[in-house]
């Protein structure tokens, strides 16, 4: 599903240049829900950015479904960020001025797809991911936990190959975190959705199939869940524990 080899990108100042990726690779199958972690420094904001063509990279190949993405002009990027790729951020980036079920809709809408199947999409997964509720409410008027399953809802419209998550759940309480991680879960089972997620949240990645920890722009370990969601995530803090921690993103 997701493919990367020997991936490189580095910034300049000056006459400094700063490498933030050094070379690379590893893979996402379809249906994973896979995470990054690391510390502050390691690569992991950089490394999204790049996969979602945010950022160029300076070496290496992307490929998402077995085609390549580094070739593509920014027609072709734009094709591949709104049909291919489905986005979840840590501040929700929903339209205030939409309600609940305009904003799922909204993909679909940008897509010019028929009205009455974009509805009935939007309406199945409201049901799906407990929001008909408030389906007709503003963003100002739900709680962070209905506004980040609301973007897991949105995220899908296109079904896209892939879910693309950043720190999906660094604005929330523990309550509507596990509701979010839930939701990603329930795409993954009911759906065949893979995720990919980058967080500093043990507690989020220790749900997630397996979880990638960079350091200083490289990868440092890869764990696999094979246990209990405890036990990985006792694992996971060992390992975090070991690099000094994986405080918040300033790459």
């Amino acid at each position: 599903m997701l493919k990367v080899e020997d991936l490189s990108k580095s910034y300049r100042t000056g006459d400094h240049v700063y490498p933030v990726l050094k070379n690379l690779s590893f893979q996402v199958e379809k249906g994973e829900f896979v995470a990054v972690m690391g510390p502050s420094g390691s690569g992991k904001t950089t490394l999204l950015n790049c996969i979602s063509c945010f950022i160029p990279h300076d070496s290496g190949k992307i490929f998402l479904n077995g085609k390549d993405l580094s070739g593509l002009d920014e027609t072709g990027l734009a094709k591949v960020r709104n049909q291919n790729l489905g986005f979840v951020f840590q501040d929700f980036m929903l339209l205030d001025g939409l309600t609940v079920f305009e904003n799922i809709c909204l993909p679909q809408v940008i897509a010019s797809r028929p009205v009455p199947q974009m509805e009935a999409k939007a309406a199945r997964f409201c049901e799906a991911f407990g929001i008909e509720k408030i389906r007709d409410k503003y963003p100002a008027e739900i709680s962070g936990g209905e506004k980040q399953r609301t973007a897991v809802a949105r995220a899908l419209m296109n079904s896209p190959y892939i879910l693309l998550a950043d720190e999906p759940t660094g604005n929330l309480d523990s309550r509507s975190c596990r509701a979010v991680i839930d939701a990603f879960l329930q795409a993954k089972e009911e759906m065949d959705a893979t995720v990919f997620m980058v967080t500093h949240d043990s507690f989020a990645a220790s749900f997630c199939d397996r979880v990638i920890v960079l350091r200083d722009g490289t990868i440092y370990t890869e764990l696999t869940r094979n246990g209990t969601r405890r036990e990985f995530m006792d694992e996971l803090l060992e390992v975090l524990r070991e690099l000094g921690g994986a405080g918040d993103d300033e790459e």
